[in-house]
């Protein structure tokens, strides 16, 4: 039985790999196909763009419009980025009315972080 990268719920896997850094052991099936996905969710320029502007933004938040208008990009699209963004465990959300706020989750970029270096955060500042 195969499985596609489309099945796999990334946020807590990912999670779950964060102290088994890529170069320091083989990875096993299940795990290199999260952080591929995982990998690939961040390989968009757009979506890292979304993730720059969204930290840069005042108090580390942005709403869908701000992103929209500062990528050149239509809302929609900017949407189907975020929830990329957000089923990968990249960001999180909070609806307020129609608006929709978005932050970027740190545990998520840290997971990614952890997994391709194997230093503590602490020993790396």
């Amino acid at each position: 039985m195969s499985i596609s990268s489309r099945e796999v719920p990334l946020r807590p896997l990912v999670g779950d790999l964060c102290c088994s850094p890529v170069l320091q052991g083989e990875l096993r099936p299940a795990e290199a196909l999260v952080l591929a996905g995982a990998l690939k969710v961040l390989a968009d320029p757009a979506r890292l763009r979304l993730l720059s502007l969204i930290r840069s933004a005042p108090g580390g938040r942005a709403t869908t419009g701000t992103l929209a208008e500062a990528l050149g990009l239509t809302q929609p699209t900017v949407t189907h980025h975020l929830g990329a963004l957000l089923r990968a465990g990249f960001v999180q959300r909070e609806r307020d009315g129609r608006q929709t706020w978005y932050w970027v989750d740190p545990d998520g970029l840290e997971a990614i972080r952890q997994l391709l270096d194997p230093t503590p955060a602490a020993e790396r500042r």
